[in-house]
């Protein structure tokens, strides 16, 4: 067995098919992510603004856990500390104490950033279908929907 600079073993090389596969979906991501993103900043949210807007605004009360936020973001606890100071500043959230973890916080929707959610939401879904939804077939987007499932399950639940 061969091993690379580092004193690993050879890296094993993507077959030309799944290379095509790797870089096409690639170009897909970072596709639909750079317009939608474009799209919110035309009514002046970020995507991180509208993932949290949008995902307080589903939990009970508007409210939900600063740490919950941040997993479902895939983001560490500091970086989303500091975006919500900044989405707090514009009046769009408010923090509260947690009393199920003092050293933590919670994010709470105020009734500007429902106000704000409910007026971009339209543009958002708009952008969401013209970017991908309406570019797929049902055949498309439950494959989709398949793939997705098999990639992101807790890789410590394979077998």
């Amino acid at each position: 067995m061969s091993t690379n600079m580092s004193g690993g073993h050879s890296p094993r090389w993507l077959e030309p098919e799944e290379e095509r596969a790797w870089r096409a979906y690639r170009r897909m991501v970072t596709a639909v992510q750079a317009r939608t993103a474009q799209d919110l900043a035309d009514v002046g949210l970020s995507e991180p603004d509208y993932e949290v807007l949008s995902t307080l605004s589903e939990r009970l009360g508007h409210t939900g856990t600063l740490r919950e936020q941040a997993a479902k973001m895939q983001w560490s606890r500091s970086r989303l500390s500091r975006h919500a100071t900044r989405m707090e500043a514009r009046g769009l959230i408010r923090r509260e104490p947690d009393p199920a973890d003092g050293r933590g916080c919670l994010l709470a929707l105020t009734e500007q950033g429902l106000d704000v959610l409910r007026r971009t939401a339209p543009a958002h879904l708009a952008s969401v279908r013209r970017h991908f939804v309406d570019l797929l077939d049902a055949e498309d987007l439950a494959a989709l929907v398949r793939m997705a499932a098999k990639i992101t399950e807790d890789p410590g639940s394979r077998a």
